[in-house]
């Protein structure tokens, strides 16, 4: 018996309503699928299917089996195309995850450019700060912000993820200029909001680190609003410099605490793995010719050190 032969008559079967249906979508005879479902069905020793002259349903057994003979299939069908398209030319559907923030400042604007570049690969891009199942999803390659948990995946650096304490002009002529990490626990701190409720900044210095409790009028879960609060001149954030380099480098946002390196983290949960900007992959795609020019693309853009920081000091 051809096992692959006949998971796929009956996951067609199943599909199709038939053995009819699924014989006349693919051209082949009726006869041809009943002999494969019937081979497997004694080699499993059980009826996957309940046969009438009007329908074919699923038996509990073949229920219980569908799923899996799909997901066989499935996996069998992906290894195929992976290994046709790492061996040949850049082509065909390339699946992208993006966080939503950030692949509006630096990656949704130059895909025209990959695109004209790379006229025969495809984009589906699913813009998301959720972290997706790249498996499950079937993304071929995905950005991740901060923190790299160790995993399967293969992983690329692309950029450091660096974090800076800034605040408008006209808040630090307000208010003045913290020279210290305990002077912010008089300033005004736009914060993120954490599920148990944490407002604490961590800021390190020559190996040395030091949590600063914070305070301020505005808490989001929600970078954008964290920075035009910031600009607003309504207090002090801590934000990374891919979101803030650009209005630093023109001085409608100032650096301060220069020499002291910020992150944000709360105690006893500090961060393990690398830190920065890493496109990531599943072992079977890490060969595929679209998927390696398209984070040699983000690379080349990004450039070293990236763009957003060019305009920065300390």
């Amino acid at each position: 018996m051809d096992m692959f032969a006949a998971l796929g008559a009956f996951v067609a079967v199943v599909d199709e309503g038939g053995f009819a249906p699924a014989a006349r979508r693919a051209g082949q005879a009726t006869s041809s699928f009943t002999r494969h479902v019937d081979a497997l069905e004694a080699a499993l020793g059980t009826r996957l299917l309940q046969r009438t002259t009007r329908q074919v349903r699923l038996t509990s057994a073949g229920e219980a089996y569908y799923p899996q003979a799909r997901a066989i299939l499935d996996q069998l069908a992906e290894a195929n195309r992976a290994t046709r398209e790492g061996a040949g030319a850049a082509r065909g559907l390339l699946r992208v995850s993006l966080p939503v923030t950030f692949a509006r400042l630096h990656v949704t604007p130059w895909l025209p450019a990959f695109l004209a570049a790379h006229p025969d690969i495809a984009l589906d891009v699913s813009v998301t700060d959720s972290v997706l199942d790249l498996a499950a999803q079937r993304i071929d390659v995905a950005l991740r912000l901060g923190v790299l948990d160790s995993s399967s995946l293969i992983a690329r650096r692309l950029a450091p993820q660096r974090r800076v304490v800034c605040a408008s002009p006209a808040y630090l002529a307000a208010h003045g200029t913290p020279g210290s990490p305990a002077d912010l626990e008089s300033h005004a701190c736009l914060t993120f909001a954490f599920a148990d409720g944490e407002r604490r900044w961590r800021l390190s210095r020559d190996g040395q680190h030091q949590w600063v409790r914070v305070t301020g009028p505005l808490r989001t879960n929600h970078a954008d609003t964290i920075r035009e609060g910031a600009l607003a001149g309504v207090g002090l954030a801590l934000l990374p410099t891919w979101l803030v380099g650009e209005e630093i480098a023109a001085g409608r946002l100032v650096a301060v605490l220069g020499g002291w390196q910020a992150d944000i983290a709360r105690p006893g949960a500090l961060p393990l793995g690398d830190v920065g900007i890493h496109a990531v992959t599943l072992p079977d795609r890490r060969g595929m010719a679209k998927v390696r020019l398209f984070v040699d693309f983000l690379a080349a853009r990004f450039g070293t050190p990236p763009y957003w920081e060019r305009g920065l000091t300390g």
